[in-house]
């Protein structure tokens, strides 16, 4: 994730403001430009809910969802869309008759908005399903009473359902124990079941096909039997050697699914460390975003996988000093980190060539903001 800051007076922003802190103005997100922008009320006597953008001078309309205080997303004043690029592929949100409902739900968004803020820089395809078949929705359900069945987050068809008890941080973890599980976030779901999409978008009936079979094992094992048999014995004992999480052990597909959720927190984590100024020993890629230009003849994926292994450690140790648990609890043996190259390749094929907004040279007021550079960890 990139670091923002006001155009009006410089404040550092997070991706999630709406006000700037300092100087009062409504911000919003232009996912076309990377940005976030500072905004003033149109002063013209047209809709009086355009604002213009500080960043471009443009104008826009805030997403019909910022109503609800859940997005903080732009839409072009010219555009047809009421929804921004993100909200227009919810296909249900919850029933917001309910007040509980609504704050779930602003948590989901702000982990979905960080899905499409990845994907986007990848240049991925993200259509809606209106724009195509094989585009992509969402629906976010919740669980109706004991008597009904239970609502299972999941991928079917395009369509990821994600459960509203888990943006409940007390049933989400009551969860997390229950299963066994070292990690579970909201942001891991999304990221998890969206790699179940991109494996039927992108390599099923594709040429990936048997390079897929080849080093995730054949998907064309009986899915509920592998899933029966994995909750009833478990992960087999040498499965830290083969995989990256003991659930990936299930089955190639959730194999997939748990590498490909794993390289996102990777090249979101390394950004983020590497434009606050974080220095670790190796030293993590020189240029701006530089994590993002992929190509696989200039930016290997031992490059980042030793980047990867010595900024977890320093963040692991940081948090074990404030008695925390791990921020990244898993190790990347081998068969892992060869997984993790085939998606690494997988996204440098298959995103296009076209060109990105222009990098800006990382400000000194990040630095002048912390007061100190972190280095040598």
């Amino acid at each position: 994730m990139k670091l923002f800051q006001c155009q009006n007076c410089g404040q550092p922003l997070y991706f999630e403001n709406t006000r700037c802190e300092r100087c009062g103005l409504s911000l919003g997100y232009l996912p076309a430009r990377e940005a976030m922008t500072a905004l003033k009320p149109h002063a013209g006597a047209g809709d009086p809910q355009l604002w213009r953008a500080l960043a471009d001078a443009a104008l826009y309309r805030l997403c019909a969802n910022a109503a609800y205080d859940v997005c903080n997303w732009l839409v072009p004043a010219a555009a047809a869309d009421s929804y921004c690029a993100a909200c227009r592929h919810n296909r249900v949100i919850p029933d917001l008759s309910l007040p509980e409902n609504l704050s779930r739900w602003r948590a989901l968004e702000v982990a979905k908005h960080r899905l499409f803020y990845t994907l986007f820089q990848l240049r991925l395809p993200a259509e809606t399903q209106a724009e195509n078949p094989a585009g992509l929705a969402f629906q976010f359900l919740a669980d109706v009473g004991p008597a009904q069945p239970r609502v299972l987050t999941g991928h079917v068809n395009g369509v990821i359902t994600i459960n509203l008890a888990e943006a409940d941080d007390a049933e989400r973890e009551h969860h997390r124990q229950q299963m066994g599980e070292l990690y579970r976030t909201l942001l891991g779901h999304f990221r998890h079941e969206i790699g179940h999409y991109y494996w039927d978008r992108l390599i099923a009936n594709s040429r990936h096909l048997e390079e897929f079979r080849r080093i995730f094992g054949d998907e064309r094992h009986d899915y509920a039997a592998a899933l029966d048999s994995y909750y009833a014995s478990g992960a087999p004992a040498d499965w830290s050697e083969r995989f990256i999480s003991a659930y990936a052990s299930s089955h190639p597909w959730e194999d997939f699914a748990e590498t490909w959720a794993h390289y996102f927190h990777m090249i979101d984590t390394l950004e983020t460390a590497h434009v606050v100024g974080l220095a670790v020993n190796p030293k993590l890629p020189q240029s701006p975003g530089a994590v993002f230009d992929f190509h696989p003849r200039d930016t290997d994926m031992n490059r980042l996988v030793e980047a990867w292994i010595a900024l977890t450690f320093a963040v692991n140790s940081l948090n074990r000093s404030m008695g925390l648990h791990d921020l990244y609890p898993f190790v990347l043996g081998p068969g892992a980190t060869a997984k993790l190259a085939f998606v690494h390749r997988l996204i440098a094929g298959i995103s296009p060539a076209e060109p990105k907004p222009a990098a800006r040279p990382r400000r000194d007021w990040w630095n002048a903001f912390l007061g100190v550079r972190s280095a040598g960890l």
